[in-house]
């Protein structure tokens, strides 16, 4: 990205369609997507104008950036709560951009800032479980999550105890003080 360009991304104003779309919330960054629109990521969470809803921080599981000259494409893949407490991975989104900006490090900063605590463990029959603690705004409290790697093992008791285990020891050690 040529310096003009980059000081316009960081210090500029965001375009007429990305600022209404967002309302009162910040803009901190955002990219032109290939075919129009654009990928926003707000104070909030990340957002695709015209036609995106919000995905909170708090809800991206995963934001995989593949550059590309100035452009490249984000692959998104937000987390579904499915019971309380177990969140499953949806399905990738992904966002062809033309003009990324300073999008892709704001997402990662953003999302990690989300992140408190992420543990994996083993299950016995295969695979593992991930615990996720992470800050939710408006929130005191971190919020824990159990996401498991295959969405069957939701359903297998044994699997079931160890995460609950395992989150348990997770709580009960947790550094409040993070």
């Amino acid at each position: 990205m040529n310096p003009f360009r980059r000081l316009v991304q960081r210090f500029g104003r965001p375009p007429a369609e990305v600022a209404a779309a967002a309302g009162d919330e910040d803009v901190l960054a955002w990219g032109a997507r290939a075919g129009g629109g654009w990928l926003v990521a707000g104070s909030a969470g990340l957002r695709a104008v015209p036609d995106g809803e919000l995905l909170p921080w708090h809800l991206v599981g995963h934001a995989r950036w593949t550059a590309a000259g100035q452009g490249g494409s984000f692959a998104v893949t937000p987390l579904v709560e499915v019971e309380p407490g177990v969140q499953t991975r949806g399905p990738v989104t992904r966002y062809l951009l033309d003009d990324a900006g300073e999008l892709p490090a704001v997402v990662r900063r953003r999302v990690d800032q989300t992140v408190v605590a992420s543990t994996r463990h083993p299950l016995p029959a295969g695979g593992g479980v991930l615990l996720v603690a992470r800050r939710v705004p408006g929130q005191a409290a971190r919020e824990w999550s159990v996401v498991f790697d295959d969405d069957a093992d939701r359903d297998d008791p044994a699997a079931r105890e160890v995460a609950r285990a395992r989150l348990a020891e997770a709580v009960d050690g947790e550094d409040a003080s993070r």
